[in-house]
């Protein structure tokens, strides 16, 4: 099970790390912000990540960023070429999106039964949602636990039958954070318009421990000028992680905003790049 007061302290050392790289600190200075000692710090990364913190840096450089969308670009384009992005292929993807239907929306979850529960991730706590049909909500705690995440949920879904059952929801959150193995196909449960459906479907193709644009997912849903509707569907997204929204970053490599800060988006493409490297 991870470690998630660690991963807290992961997430200061690449927020203090982010913030001062021009003045290359050093891992004593890194540590210190942090208030562990610089053979804590650098087990604690090596135990998450299997890399240094300076060697983590390196894959949230401006240079680094901008070449991975270079590469995301040509990859997301062969795959549309070759029919990836059609719906026929969509259960190749590692997760698969069905909207509600027209009767539970309208009854905003009426004999709708989901169960949920809060479990440890590699970025820290996570609470998680499934129904019969899907993963319907995955969001994090932010560790002064300053939002309460099953109160946003339940107010989304105010009419279905809400049960906390962890024993339930674990092996879920077990397989959404597995970095090898990811054979079969996670069902996600959503709830939004035909246009945030379509571009959440879409970032579920950017490949993983890669990164793409607004206007990448724009232009491969076939609405290239539709850059600023995209991101608005992208805020809307609930199902964190598994539609990949920490994915987008903007076309000059800056990694930009999320919803549970910077920092963590950076651990987020970090560790997905370093695990995609390693395989």
């Amino acid at each position: 099970m991870p470690d998630i007061h660690n991963y807290y302290r992961v997430e200061k050392a690449i927020g203090y790390l982010s913030k001062s790289f021009k003045a290359h600190p050093t891992l004593a200075e890194i540590a210190r912000n942090v208030h562990v000692s610089p053979f804590h710090l650098h087990r604690i990364f090596t135990d998450w990540v299997g890399l240094s913190p300076k060697q983590f840096l390196q894959y949230l450089t401006a240079d680094y960023l901008k070449q991975k969308l270079r590469t995301t670009a040509n990859m997301m384009e062969a795959a549309d070429v070759a029919g990836l992005s059609s719906q026929s292929r969509v259960h190749d993807l590692f997760a698969t999106v069905e909207g509600v239907s027209p009767a539970q929306y309208k009854t905003r979850g009426k004999d709708l039964t989901i169960y949920y529960g809060y479990h440890a991730s590699p970025f820290g706590l996570c609470f998680i949602a499934v129904a019969s049909k899907g993963i319907c909500a995955l969001q994090f705690i932010d560790e002064d636990h300053s939002r309460d995440e099953f109160e946003v949920f339940s107010s989304r879904w105010p009419l279905a039958k809400l049960f906390h059952k962890p024993s339930f929801t674990q092996p879920y959150v077990k397989k959404v954070f597995q970095k090898h193995d990811r054979d079969e196909s996670l069902k996600l449960l959503v709830r939004g318009s035909d246009f945030q459906i379509m571009v959440w479907q879409a970032l579920l193709r950017i490949p993983y421990g890669n990164v793409a644009s607004f206007q990448d997912i724009a232009r491969s849903i076939g609405r290239p000028t539709a850059a600023k509707a995209v991101g608005r569907a992208v805020a809307a997204n609930t199902i964190l992680y598994l539609i990949p929204c920490h994915r987008i970053i903007t076309q000059n490599g800056d990694v930009g905003d999320y919803h549970y800060g910077r920092a963590r988006k950076q651990a987020m493409i970090g560790w997905e790049m370093a695990g995609a490297d390693a395989q």
